[in-house]
């Protein structure tokens, strides 16, 4: 029973932790951007991309820090101080999905962002 115990408390606290950002499912935007000119959907494209390479460097360092956190005093420090920017990153994600549909229609395809 201590096994099962021991087992389930590891699995919560797993389960806390900060998820690499390739692994964040993006928000749906639905068609909030589909009023917008072509113009602005490509300078928000662009915003919202700048942004991209920032947020990937934050959740690798909350990853990171979550793993420590949890190997060292059994507790996610990242995710718990709030250095997690999961909810972030599907908003940009979401944002990024549907401003490139829109771009699409207007005929433009945006440049693709990894998420590494």
């Amino acid at each position: 029973m201590k096994k099962i115990m021991t087992s389930v408390a590891v699995l919560v606290i797993i389960a806390g932790c900060a998820k690499q950002p390739n692994a964040i499912a993006p928000v749906s935007m639905g068609d909030t951007y589909s009023s917008i000119s072509c113009n602005r959907a490509k300078e928000l494209y662009r915003q919202e991309s700048a942004k991209v390479p920032t947020l990937i460097s934050a959740q690798k360092n909350a990853v990171t820090g979550d793993a420590i956190g949890v190997f060292l005093i059994g507790v996610p420090v990242s995710s718990l101080s709030g250095a997690d920017l999961e909810g972030e990153i599907a908003a940009t994600k979401g944002k990024l999905i549907a401003l490139a549909g829109r771009l699409e229609a207007c005929g433009s395809s945006p440049a693709q962002v990894g998420w590494g």
